[in-house]
């Protein structure tokens, strides 16, 4: 059985102690977008309007023309609030075809759940919301089957710095266990910041052990993000991207799971880009 979603809670905020911003869910299925609003955080977030949508999206005749397509036609994504600026409730991207879902869809997605929300975990939550774990072990249990794409780290890594008694491996092997074998795109993690919870050595640290991780499990690939993403591509928060770059990412995790898991033939490695 295939899981069958409806709308889930949507909001968002920027910057702040406890996250990649941005508070969001949403959930897409065969086309349709439904987000609505919620949380927080401490420290001066830069509030946006949350809106909530329904729309379409198909993929542009020159789109479907191209070579670049994925084996994966049910995608469950999983993402923090750098995953919702790339949707219609995120507000970066103003073109439809340029959000996200338009971009799984151009590479043969045909049915998509996507749940991002702000300051997202793997482990830790924020007051009224799901982390990252519970969220993809509900859609398992409520019978989703199909690749798995996990936009997760930048909290994790933040949290495990400030003390957090789960480890970063510990917290891959979590979410790894719910995919039981199945096809899993991690998306790697980078920030422009020298120091802090969310500095870009603890970034790293946190992608080299994803790298590390790939040796226990043959069914998981990584987009190597964090060789692609531009300086000038981020907010002055230096963990945020701004319209070029959230434009930018979009169409590059869908043309990574592409490659991650092509429709004919094999990936070229575990690690993509």
């Amino acid at each position: 059985m295939r899981l069958r979603p409806g709308s889930i809670r949507h909001s968002r905020w920027r910057g702040g102690r406890w996250a990649a911003a941005a508070g969001a869910v949403v959930v897409i299925l065969l086309g349709l977008v439904a987000v609505t609003a919620a949380p927080h955080d401490p420290a001066t977030p830069r509030e946006r309007t949350h809106a909530t949508t329904t729309a379409q999206f198909r993929p542009a005749a020159a789109e479907r023309r191209g070579t670049l397509r994925t084996s994966c036609r049910y995608v469950a994504h999983i993402g923090d609030s750098t995953s919702v600026d790339l949707t219609a409730a995120g507000g970066d991207i103003t073109k439809p075809g340029e959000q996200l879902p338009a971009r799984y869809a151009n590479v043969g997605v045909k049915h998509l759940l996507l749940d991002a929300s702000g300051g997202r975990s793997i482990v830790e939550e924020m007051p009224g919301q799901v982390n990252g774990y519970d969220v993809a072990l509900n859609w398992w249990n409520q019978g989703y089957r199909g690749c798995w794409v996990f936009a997760l780290g930048t909290n994790d890594t933040a949290n495990v710095s400030a003390g957090s008694n789960v480890g970063m491996m510990a917290r891959i092997q979590e979410m790894m266990s719910v995919a039981h074998g199945e096809p899993v795109m991690w998306v790697n993690t980078v920030t422009q910041l020298d120091a802090g919870a969310w500095s870009e050595a603890n970034e790293q640290a946190w992608d080299n052990t994803l790298v590390s991780a790939l040796a226990t499990y043959p069914n998981m690939r990584i987009f190597n993000w964090a060789s692609v993403a531009k300086p000038s591509w981020f907010l002055p928060d230096g963990i945020h991207y701004n319209p070029v770059g959230c434009a930018a990412r979009a169409r590059a995790i869908a043309d990574a799971l592409a490659r991650a898991f092509p429709r004919y033939g094999h990936s070229h490695g575990q690690i993509v880009r």
